[in-house]
């Protein structure tokens, strides 16, 4: 089982991201994906300091999520789609 979790959290070369075992969604799994991860938190948190609010803000962070997403849809192995958690799902 040990070795089941581990396999399922490496990526083949050039991918940042593991698909979810259940449901759709993808983990970093590279320190290229946490770096991604982490630059859209800090984007997130800037933009809603420093934009004034309402609509920009909403259309900003907006944006950011969107490019997030088609990043790491882009760098994840396997693909998203929604998994159940069976040996082919994997």
């Amino acid at each position: 089982m040990l070795d089941e979790v581990k396999a399922h959290f490496r990526a083949r070369e050039g991918y940042w991201f593991v698909p979810k075992w259940f449901g759709f969604g993808a983990t970093p799994v590279t320190w290229q994906g946490w770096a991604l991860t982490a630059g859209l938190l800090a984007a997130l948190v800037a933009a809603a300091r420093l934009l004034p609010g309402g609509v920009p803000r909403i259309i900003v962070c907006i944006a950011l999520i969107a490019a997030y997403g088609v990043v790491a849809a882009n760098k994840t192995d396997g693909g998203l789609r929604w998994r159940w958690g069976n040996d082919e799902d994997r």
